[in-house]
């Protein structure tokens, strides 16, 4: 009599399971949107203020860092801010949880900026242009979806997400040459001629091309050989 070993069919629902899931906990994300004139008056981006920190994940472990803002602008109509545009700089990624100077902290720096993420070489910048502004309700709620489960799981957006956010932004994020508008909660003040503006929310890094080691198949998932599609960013900005 022939005998089926019970590991097979363990491994096969396992598979299953892992193909049917969820989508990745991202932040709306659709195609470029049209960036309308804006009026009112335009402050200049402090750069010293202003960055993006990230966040990356894959089953066996993380990374951190920040990317630093270069240039930008917002404009502001008393106290509501009607338009944005801001560029950073990918060649002056910032890696924070390996010590600077060593082999492995060199060797993430480069793969980071090569073709198989980035792409530093063709597309040194990423760029945000504010399309909307519209104000959170007290009826809003910052959507979460299921990730596939590790010790490494990445943050949901509304872990991410300040605790008060009063506006939904909307922009087009460029990265790799790539364009897609996304949309996100925010607290927005304006004040005494200046604007401080914070949002957390996770990007699907392949709508842009960074396809390296996604969860494309139910086996690479079952293996932890994958690097989690859901990229975590932080936005700080500040302009006068």
């Amino acid at each position: 009599m022939k005998i089926i070993k019970p590991t097979g069919l363990i491994v096969a629902a396992a598979l299953m399971t892992f193909a049917c899931s969820k989508p990745a906990d991202t932040v709306e994300t659709t195609d470029a949107q049209e960036v309308a004139s804006s009026e009112g008056t335009t402050l200049t981006l402090s750069p010293e203020a202003s960055k993006i920190a990230w966040m990356g994940y894959k089953p066996t472990g993380q990374h951190h860092g920040v990317i630093p803002a270069t240039t930008g602008t917002v404009t502001v109509n008393g106290t509501e801010v009607t338009g944005g545009s801001f560029t950073f700089d990918i060649t002056a990624l910032e890696i924070h949880d390996m010590e600077a100077g060593t082999e492995m902290h060199g060797k993430l720096s480069t793969h980071l900026q090569s073709d198989d993420f980035f792409d530093a070489a063709n597309h040194p910048t990423a760029t945000f242009e504010i399309t909307a502004v519209e104000p959170f309700t007290a009826d809003d709620v910052v959507a979460d979806n299921e990730e596939f489960a590790s010790d490494n799981t990445p943050k949901t957006n509304s872990e991410l997400s300040p605790e008060a956010p009063n506006y939904w932004v909307s922009g087009n994020l460029t990265m790799r040459g790539t364009t897609k508008n996304i949309k996100f909660p925010a607290t927005i003040n304006v004040a005494d001629g200046a604007v401080t503006a914070k949002a957390g929310f996770n990007i699907n890094r392949t709508d842009w091309g960074l396809a390296y080691g996604d969860e494309a198949t139910a086996v690479d998932k079952a293996k932890d050989k994958f690097v989690y599609n859901s990229v975590g960013l932080v936005l700080d900005v500040k302009a006068n």
